[in-house]
C-alpha cells in the first residue's frame, strides 16, 4: 500500500459471524468500501490463522486495501500482512517495529489522552482510541465518550481510527468531534446487508471529511 487509508476500518473474526463464512462476511465489507480489514480471532490455532489470514491478504490486495493482523506478529510475518494492531498489554511497539521491519504497519490501542499522547512518539503508523461507546464486543470496558477523540483530534498529528459501539445511529457525533477514520465490527458484519451497510457508512465519512 502507497498510501494508508484509514477511514472505514472493518474488524472481524469467525467469532462475530459463527452463522457466515468469514472469508465471505470481509470480501463484501470490502466491495462496500472498507478501506482496511483486521483479523480478530481469540479462538483460532497459529495454524488455522496463517490459512484464513492469507486468504484475507488475498482479498485486502484484490480490493487495494489494507489487511492488519491483531496481536500475532508471527503470523503477520508468515503471511506477508500489511501490519498488526497491538494492545496496550501486548509486545511494546519499538519491538514489534525491530521484528517487523520499517515498511509494515503497526497500529497500537489507546483509552486515554494520557496513553495516545505516550504512544504518538513511538515507531507506530495510527492509534486505536476506544471504546467511544459501550459495546458488546468489550463488555467490561469503560467508554471513553466522545470528549477524549475532541481532544486527540486537536492534540495529536498521528492518524488515529476511533473504536467501540460505532454504528449509523452515533457516527455523526464520531465525526463532529474530529475524528476522520472509524473501526467497526457488528456495524458492519453483523448486518443482514454487508455491502450496504458498509457502503452507507463509508460514504457518510467521506461527505463528512472531504
Amino acid at each position: 500500500m502507497n498510501t494508508l487509508d484509514l477511514s472505514l476500518y472493518v474488524i472481524s473474526g469467525q467469532c462475530f459471524t459463527p452463522d457466515r463464512e468469514l472469508l465471505k462476511v470481509m470480501e463484501e465489507a470490502l466491495a462496500g468500501g472498507a478501506t482496511v480489514i483486521q483479523l480478530r480471532e481469540k479462538n483460532m490455532t497459529v495454524r488455522e490463522m496463517v490459512e484464513v489470514g492469507a486468504k484475507l491478504q488475498e482479498l485486502a490486495r484484490k480490493h487495494v486495501a489494507t489487511f492488519i493482523i491483531n496481536d500475532h506478529i508471527d503470523v503477520a510475518l508468515a503471511i506477508d500482512a500489511d501490519g498488526v494492531h497491538l494492545g496496550q498489554d501486548d509486545l511494546p511497539v519499538s519491538e514489534a517495529r525491530a521484528k517487523l521491519g520499517p515498511k509494515k504497519i503497526i497500529g497500537l490501542s489507546t483509552h486515554s489522552l494520557e496513553q495516545a499522547l505516550a504512544a504518538s512518539s513511538l515507531p507506530l503508523d495510527y492509534l486505536g482510541v476506544g471504546p467511544v461507546f459501550a459495546t458488546p464486543t468489550k463488555p467490561d470496558a469503560l467508554p471513553v465518550g466522545l470528549e477524549l477523540l475532541e481532544k486527540v483530534s486537536r492534540q495529536l498529528t498521528v492518524p488515529f481510527v476511533a473504536i467501540g459501539g460505532i454504528d449509523e445511529t452515533n457516527l455523526e457525533q464520531v465525526l463532529a468531534v474530529g475524528a476522520r477514520n472509524v473501526a467497526v465490527i457488528r456495524a458492519v458484519v453483523a448486518a443482514d446487508d454487508v455491502v450496504g451497510a458498509a457502503r452507507r457508512l463509508k460514504a457518510r465519512i467521506v461527505v463528512k471529511t472531504a
